[in-house]
């Protein structure tokens, strides 16, 4: 019989849930499909084990055309962070997050009970009744699955699909930041999922404004020897940054990419790196430092700076520090680029 990590906490894990009536699940702002697929399959695991009910909520949106096209294939119904009250539910919990980190709109004041992630842990979470933070994995769907299995709870196709898509986008098909727990997982839900949905999924639709937005990445796009940076400003699609930072990284002569843009007075930054001598995660913190906070992997990280009423000119200032410190950061000290195209 397979030994499976969470077989430790299983039994804290549900003797916290136990007659529990609700819980919400509190999803990082503008989720992505592993954060999607741990808030579903928790719900299954506390609708399970101790007949709680569930809701799920998020700040921000999902925008991405693959994270949307999940959503609507899971059908479940998701609640703004800002419509919540709080204090209704017996028990808060966190997936794919963790609280201090900036990108949730869970309230400051409040920890969370329960906290199941796979970035850095966060002092923050150590305050948690709960909590399962296992940095090395390449997905926190990886977690969730074997707390599922260990429960005996069956998987249906739907959770299956997302499961198996949530680790496939974390670790780009197990190229980054995999581990065999992640490998094993994948073997597992693999034949309980619906391929042709995976598919569906992968060709998600995006609307007119998404060209619109990849056509200003690209002509705002600079090279500076082994790095791409680009600077969107105001969007409206606050999943372009990464998307854009991940697409720039397939040019040839790149190790490294940084994106940048302004989403509900906040300024967003993604990096993403092929380079294994520095990581991410690293980067990201060091240019943020002071300002506003990140975190991630060895090979992409993400990071936010509140505005707070920067005038346009106080911006452009932040933009240019925020690239110098990149920089300087990944060891490039010829600062005269060129563009892309």
């Amino acid at each position: 019989m397979v030994r499976y990590k969470a077989k430790g906490k299983y039994h804290k894990l549900v003797s916290l849930l136990d007659n529990k009536q609700t819980l919400l699940i509190v999803m990082q702002d503008n989720p992505d499909p592993d954060a999607m697929a741990c808030a579903v399959g928790l719900r299954k695991l506390a609708n399970n084990v101790s007949g709680t009910r569930c809701t799920i909520a998020h700040g921000g949106m999902i925008g991405r055309g693959e994270n949307r096209a999940l959503a609507i294939y899971l059908n479940v119904k998701l609640f703004r962070c800002e419509d919540i009250d709080f204090e209704k539910f017996d028990l808060i919990a966190m997936v794919d997050a963790q609280p201090g980190a900036g990108n949730s709109s869970l309230p400051e004041e409040i920890v969370p009970d329960i906290v199941i992630d796979h970035h850095p842990i966060r002092n923050a979470t150590r305050s948690a009744r709960f909590f399962d933070v296992r940095s090395k994995y390449g997905a926190t769907a990886t977690i969730i699955l074997e707390y599922l299995k260990h429960a005996e709870v069956k998987i249906d196709i739907k959770l299956a699909t997302a499961l198996l898509y949530g680790i496939r986008s974390d670790t780009q098909d197990l190229g980054r930041d995999a581990t065999k727990a992640d490998i094993k997982a994948i073997e597992y839900l693999y034949p309980f999922a619906n391929k042709r949905m995976l598919s569906e999924i992968l060709r998600g639709s995006v609307p007119k404004e998404y060209f619109g937005m990849l056509s200003d990445a690209l002509r705002n796009a600079v090279v500076y020897k082994s790095a791409v940076i680009t600077h969107l400003g105001n969007i409206s699609n606050p999943d372009m940054i990464g998307e854009m930072a991940d697409l720039l990284l397939r040019e040839d002569e790149t190790f490294w990419t940084m994106c940048t843009g302004i989403f509900q007075g906040k300024m967003l930054v993604s990096i993403r790196t092929l380079d294994d001598k520095i990581s991410a995660e690293v980067v990201m913190k060091s240019i943020v430092k002071g300002y506003g906070t990140g975190g991630g992997h060895p090979a992409y990280a993400g990071g936010q700076i509140s505005l707070g009423g920067k005038t346009k000119l106080s911006r452009k200032k932040l933009e240019e520090m925020i690239q110098e410190r990149f920089l300087r950061t990944v060891g490039i000290r010829n600062r005269s680029g060129k563009k892309l195209i």
